[in-house]
């Protein structure tokens, strides 16, 4: 099964993710979701769009905390059950202009949270996230260092790690923490591709974050703090567009 254009595999997916994001020592609650949280800043009285929202646990969490619109868009529909003034909507990221109900809103504030790397066309992607922000607004957008699974391919195919970094084939990818039933076949990125995407779309990078663990979180859990030691975690930015002439 793969999750690249068909919503089946990522509801088998989803709930994997859900259950590893949820855990105590999960990378996404000891690093993610704070970083996350600190580069937007206050919600109070902002509407918000989460793109790729999972179950919609993030975006009802900027609910709590006073963003006035609290929207959320995931492709598998397995959604949490949320307050009435949450909106979780099933549709595809890959164009937000298309998803019901999202025609002509604005947003302050629009999230893609390791979930860019599912769109078809990353450019068109970004470029209708763009057109919905109010004149203030701005993109937050993470993606996995582009490193980490060039590491992990040429320690899987006995290559090196610049010829895995810069390759250009699809590759197939499982996440053990997730559900090893499911192949995701991902397109490999360089970190080039990732600045020249934003700028095609019309953005500029405000703010690039590359979080860590805090010395507290890795006495706690070493076994995470390997894993970043080795394979780099994430990395952030905060866009917003261009300014026209």
């Amino acid at each position: 099964m793969t999750a690249g254009d068909l919503s089946r595999p990522w509801e088998t997916l989803s709930s994997g993710f859900e259950e590893a994001r949820a855990r105590e020592d999960s990378l996404d609650r000891l690093v993610e979701w704070p970083a996350e949280r600190a580069l937007l800043g206050t919600v109070t009285d902002l509407a918000v769009l989460d793109a790729g929202c999972g179950n919609g646990a993030k975006v009802a969490q900027l609910a709590e905390e006073g963003a006035v619109e609290a929207v959320g868009v995931d492709i598998s529909g397995n959604f949490m059950t949320v307050e009435s003034h949450v909106e979780l909507i099933q549709g595809d990221l890959s164009d937000l202009r298309a998803v019901p109900g999202l025609a002509g809103r604005r947003f302050d504030r629009v999230l893609f949270l390791q979930s860019f790397g599912y769109a078809r066309d990353p450019i068109l992607a970004l470029r209708a996230a763009r057109e919905m922000l109010t004149e203030d607004g701005f993109i937050l957008l993470t993606r996995t260092q582009p490193v980490r699974y060039a590491i992990e391919r040429a320690e899987n195919n006995g290559t090196s790690l610049g010829e895995e970094y810069f390759a250009t084939e699809a590759f197939d990818y499982r996440h053990a923490n997730w559900d090893e039933r499911v192949t995701l076949t991902k397109k490999p990125y360089t970190m080039s591709d990732l600045l020249n995407t934003f700028s095609a779309a019309g953005l500029w990078i405000e703010t690039a974050v590359e979080p860590q663990m805090t010395p507290e979180s890795a006495e706690r859990y070493p076994h995470k703090q390997a894993v970043m030691n080795k394979y780099l975690g994430i990395i952030m930015f905060k866009l917003r567009p261009l300014p026209t002439r």
